[in-house]
């Protein structure tokens, strides 16, 4: 599968979040959504980059945007990640690794000489009529609110 790029309509996907609650690209017809896919909560990097997107959601949600992450990680393990830095937005449990395929971040990756599979760090952005406005491949963790924003050149 050709990876998605910006144009491209943003393919389905519906997950289960930290409450059990299932989501899905439809229950955001119309409005503009941050979809970020991170390898693990509680891990530094990942932790950063969830921060950042919440220190600045008030900026996010004043500019019309809905913030979702999608990890491997289960809806509990979402729950405890959410409840230890009171994140104000949902994350997908995507525990089969659906969604990561269909968007493409599920991946061959390397670490000291190591190859596995694992979640290649990116986040789309994606237009009120499903289609993708942004693909953001090289995330600054301590600062991707602010990140967002300028690629798209918001003020």
């Amino acid at each position: 599968m050709a990876p998605l790029k910006e144009g491209d309509k943003a393919p389905y996907f519906e997950g289960i979040n930290q409450d059990g609650k299932k989501i899905t690209l439809e229950d955001f017809k119309g409005k503009k959504l941050i979809l970020y896919f991170y390898p693990k909560d509680n891990t530094s990097g990942c932790t950063a980059e969830a921060c950042s997107l919440n220190d600045g959601y008030s900026s996010l949600t004043e500019k019309g945007f809905e913030v979702v992450g999608v990890s491997p990680d289960s809806a509990s393990s979402h729950l405890k990640f959410i409840t230890k830095y009171n994140l104000a937005f949902n994350l997908i449990a995507d525990t089969e690794k659906k969604i990561l395929e269909t968007y493409g971040v599920w991946a061959e990756k390397k670490l000291y000489g190591r190859t596995y599979m694992g979640v290649v760090r990116t986040t789309f952005v994606i237009d009120e009529n499903g289609i993708i406005e942004k693909v953001i491949t090289k995330v600054n963790t301590k600062d991707h609110a602010k990140q967002i924003l300028e690629q798209l050149k918001i003020k």
